[in-house]
């Protein structure tokens, strides 16, 4: 058997908005809570479980996705206005990168965490 990530738990200020955000940019739903989590399938495997957190650091996390939902997700960044850019230390704001023949670019969502869509790996 493979080995696959089950859930991870994500940090938040506020765990439905974050939750809700999250879902919204990628084109994915909020799933009824599990406990007292705010829960997001990301695929077949794996769940975001958003939770609330007084204090916690940046994380980074990557998604590698087809070109045709890379394009559906970089037209909401856009739509919502959010700040992209095509590296991980946000220092060419407004551009995407060209890694490996794909597309890639890096936003920052409400609670700090960068986040990464990227069509190669």
């Amino acid at each position: 058997m493979a080995i696959t990530l089950n859930h991870t738990i994500v940090p938040t200020h506020n765990k439905e908005a974050s939750a809700q955000f999250f879902a919204d940019i990628f084109g994915l739903k909020v799933e009824p809570p599990a406990g007292h989590f705010a829960v997001v399938r990301v695929n077949d495997t794996l769940t975001f479980d958003f939770d609330d957190r007084n204090e916690f650091e940046s994380h980074h996390y990557a998604f590698h996705v087809s070109d045709d939902e890379f394009d559906k997700i970089f037209a909401r960044i856009k739509e919502a206005c959010i700040e992209y850019s095509s590296d991980p230390m946000h220092q060419n704001r407004g551009h995407i990168n060209h890694r490996q023949g794909g597309r890639g670019f890096y936003f920052y969502d409400p609670n700090g965490h960068n986040l990464e869509v990227l069509t190669r790996t």
